[in-house]
């Protein structure tokens, strides 16, 4: 059972086999991406240890909702990977069908971030971008790790 739409935005992790699902809720679309990437990060390290020092600007597009999250949690995926970083805090806005977003953090730091798995990509499993009947949002994916 999803949350009441009081205790949004938020994050959650879901198992799927040897892989990790990665779950957004928030009252927008883009809340709700926001904190799919929030859980996202949550996967690697523990991402209230990560400080939000450093902007990164992200943009994106895709032909829907579906497929813009999996656009933008990859985005997240190189730029954690070429940067050497992790990130804690984002805002995201789309227009149609572009992301446009900011997503803070800082370089890897092996003792205090202690990071646990490498994320590879988003993947297309368990992929779901939607609205609620109560009228808040959900935005997730399962991650191959």
């Amino acid at each position: 059972m999803l949350p009441a739409a009081t205790e949004l935005p938020r994050w959650e992790h879901f198992s799927h086999d040897a892989d990790m699902g990665v779950r957004g809720l928030g009252r927008t679309r883009e809340e709700a991406f926001e904190q799919a990437a929030r859980a996202l990060t949550a996967v690697v390290a523990n991402v209230d240890r990560v400080e939000p020092r450093i902007p990164v600007s992200i943009t994106c597009e895709a032909p829907n909702d579906d497929f813009l999250l999996t656009e933008w949690l990859n985005a997240l995926v190189y730029e954690m990977a070429t940067r050497r970083m992790l990130f804690s805090r984002f805002t995201v806005r789309v227009d149609g069908l572009r992301l446009i977003a900011e997503a803070w953090g800082e370089a890897v730091d092996i003792v205090r971030h202690q990071p646990a798995v490498e994320v590879k990509g988003a993947t297309l499993t368990g992929l779901r971008v939607a609205r609620q009947a109560d009228g808040t949002w959900v935005a997730e994916c399962v991650v191959d790790v």
